[in-house]
């Protein structure tokens, strides 16, 4: 199970939906660990869930296959080599100076304007396809610009899942639940307490010790426990949870999360590179392990939670309609971020515009590999700077 998942952790490009194709051939066609309608049943429960999709497919998968050493197995591999490396260029990144790293750095800030406004286009066509979830969207961009970061952001989700309880209903008969996954109902339930005990009472341990730690490793949990959608959708939060405080700086932020895109590999383990990046302790490699232990936890937590119960739940219309309404938020929440912080920070005069057009062009149109358009982005800011 580890080797299976290692291969895909070292040649995964191409982000979660990307990831997902990778697994059907590797684990459906290839392997047949599991059928075609089994499959399908696994994304769409992990797309219900808060956090990375792709992992939750794999550790699931790693569960039907292995049990539970199999899931751990099957996320370290697929995890492991994009940690290291995004671990690697933080450590890294400190010796950078003159106009070679600026230049380096603000090239890697184009990439990333480049890479969510093609994220937010595909979220838009999949998750906003008529007027009541577009217009959904809309109301997450004003809330989330007018009101402060994180109240907005839990906000907007919330009048999103309200409102697609009002308006997005559509009557369906989803299959039933064809995996024996062999989660018990008490399992589900401790998983249950342990994922809205961390989330409520993180902030409190945080505030009563002190403890830099706890608070670090407060700030990545509650980053993915409230993510949906995965992928490029946590870059608000993680923005909102190290860059706001101070702990880490915007420019740093945002060529992490740039360099994230030429790597294969889950898109969270960006949270490693945050970790080991912060300006206080503890970052370096205990910083890196905070911050993937935290940002990927509370997925787990969820899809461990929701097993033994999704076959009912998904049969209820009106989770299906309120997953719809917090899903278009999402949309407009990614929609936020590509113009502040992402475009204020990263685009200054024509030529970076210009820049980033190309490399959404590349990405959307032309289907050139993520990495491609990462090493574009570098030859502009070395030249440029």
């Amino acid at each position: 199970m580890f080797a299976a998942f290692l291969k895909l952790g070292l040649t995964s490009f191409g982000g979660p939906i990307a990831h997902l194709g990778y697994f059907r051939e590797a684990f459906v066609v290839r392997r047949r660990w599991l059928t075609e309608t089994e499959f399908v049943e696994l994304v769409s429960l992990c797309q219900f869930l808060p956090g990375p999709a792709s992992s939750q497919v794999g550790f699931a998968i790693g569960l039907i296959r292995a049990g539970s050493l199999g899931a751990l197995a099957a996320w370290t591999g697929f995890t492991l080599p994009s940690a290291l490396l995004m671990t690697a260029f933080a450590l890294s990144a400190a010796a950078f100076r003159g106009a070679w790293a600026t230049g380096l750095i603000h090239g890697l800030k184009l990439v990333a304007v480049a890479v969510v406004a093609q994220a937010v286009l595909g979220m838009a066509r999949t998750l906003t396809p008529d007027a009541r979830r577009a217009a959904i969207a809309l109301l997450a961009v004003g809330i989330v610009t007018f009101a402060s970061a994180f109240i907005g952001q839990i906000s907007a989700i919330a009048v999103g899942a309200l409102l697609g309880l009002g308006f997005c209903r559509e009557q369906s008969a989803p299959p039933p639940l064809p995996l024996s996954l062999h989660v018990t109902r008490r399992a589900g339930i401790v998983a249950m307490v342990l994922f809205a005990g961390i989330l409520a009472g993180g902030p409190l341990l945080a505030a009563v010790t002190g403890n830099p730690a706890v608070t670090h490793f407060n700030a990545f949990y509650r980053s993915g426990a409230l993510v949906f959608g995965g992928g490029h959708v946590v870059l608000p939060l993680l923005q909102q949870a190290v860059v706001a405080p101070g702990w880490l700086s915007q420019d740093s932020f945002l060529a992490g999360y740039g360099a994230a895109q030429a790597l294969p590999g889950p898109l969270f383990t960006f949270a490693a590179y945050l970790g080991a990046a912060l300006q206080q302790p503890p970052n370096g490699v205990p910083g890196a392990v905070l911050g993937l232990g935290g940002i990927f936890l509370p997925g787990l937590l969820a899809l461990i939670a929701v097993l033994p119960f999704w076959n009912a739940l998904r049969q209820r219309v009106a989770a299906q309609a309120a997953i719809r309404g917090a899903n278009a938020a999402v949309v407009g929440l990614l929609a936020a971020a590509l113009y502040n912080p992402i475009w204020t920070s990263a685009v200054m005069n024509g030529a970076d515009f210009f820049a980033a057009a190309v490399g959404f062009v590349f990405l959307a149109a032309f289907r050139l590999p993520p990495i491609a358009v990462v090493a574009l982005g570098v030859v502009f800011g070395l030249v440029t700077r």
